[in-house]
């Protein structure tokens, strides 16, 4: 007999939506994933969307409270939340939450944002990764470095259950901007790889002291000189952005110190394997770490017993 839910999870990002039945003991019950995120509703149509996936589930239970994390709480999202102030850890999220009614009625609750100054001074800012990071250190995961790839890549430090500081790296979106709008596009074939030059490109960033400008425009001459083939221009590409992305994030890195990778599918076994060629050994992050953040949060707020 399957468990009872006691709460709905819901990862609301900038390409996609997934929302999560949860149990009272953090198990996930039922799962519906769809790519209408922030970036693909209409005008009003965060309240469409809701209602059309999470609603028959509170039609079956009135009374689930609903948790809400991610690009949803931005300022482009259904309601903008603040940010909290690095340090923060479970607790902090769940005193922070802000509770939102639709115009159905329903009840919800978004998860705050996080922020922190890098050395410079400057601001960096994450929604979303921060419930993946609540979740994997509830599931038992050691407190350390945690690297979450995506278009914009995080690289956070945790330490006691606290999220410490983190900072960003446009990785992803460098890689779509250089392979649609630059001149190495036009070698770029999107379909093919090759874990050789992806490589390749891994060690040259970190090997290479010169600028990173430079070394993109390697991936060009490579080619012209016929010392690439045009297929392995995606992936040589990938691993100079990646590598550079590496080569930063490690720095001063603790010999022996843990690190997770935090995501899902290929793109996290592309970096396990660029931290293999960086020789630093790291382990994925569970599956279910960001239900797991909204059961945690959801918990410390006293939504949930």
């Amino acid at each position: 007999m399957s468990p009872r839910p006691a709460l709905i999870g819901i990862d609301w990002g900038t390409t996609s939506f997934r929302a999560y039945q949860i149990a009272a003991d953090g198990r996930v019950i039922d799962t519906v994933e769809t790519a209408e995120g922030i970036a693909n509703q209409p005008a009003g149509g965060f309240e469409q969307t809701f209602d059309r996936y999470v609603g028959p589930w509170l039609d079956d239970g009135e009374h689930l409270p609903v948790v809400a994390s991610g690009m949803i709480s931005s300022r482009n999202g259904w309601r903008e939340t603040p940010y909290l102030k690095a340090p923060a850890d479970a607790a902090a999220f769940g005193a922070a939450l802000t509770e939102h009614v639709s115009q159905a009625g329903r009840r919800l609750h978004f998860v705050s944002g996080l922020i922190c100054d890098d050395p410079s001074g400057n601001p960096d800012v994450m929604r979303g990764e921060e419930t993946q990071l609540i979740g994997c250190l509830a599931l038992g995961v050691p407190d350390g470095l945690f690297v979450m790839p995506g278009t914009h890549s995080k690289w956070a430090m945790t330490e006691g259950g606290r999220l410490l500081e983190f900072r960003t790296y446009m990785t992803g979106e460098v890689f779509a901007v250089m392979r649609e709008h630059s001149l190495l596009g036009a070698f770029i074939d999107a379909d093919a790889w090759s874990e050789a030059a992806f490589a390749d490109g891994v060690a040259a960033s970190l090997a290479d002291k010169d600028s990173v400008l430079h070394r993109l425009f390697t991936v060009r001459s490579r080619v012209l000189d016929r010392r690439m083939a045009a297929d392995d221009t995606a992936a040589y590409l990938s691993g100079i952005l990646i590598g550079e992305e590496l080569r930063a994030g490690l720095a001063g890195l603790t010999e022996g110190a843990d690190l997770t990778v935090v995501g899902a599918g290929a793109l996290v076994d592309r970096y396990l394997a660029a931290l293999k060629v960086a020789g630093v050994g790291a382990r994925p992050a569970p599956d279910a770490a960001v239900a797991r953040g909204h059961h945690e949060i959801a918990r410390q707020a006293g939504l949930i017993a």
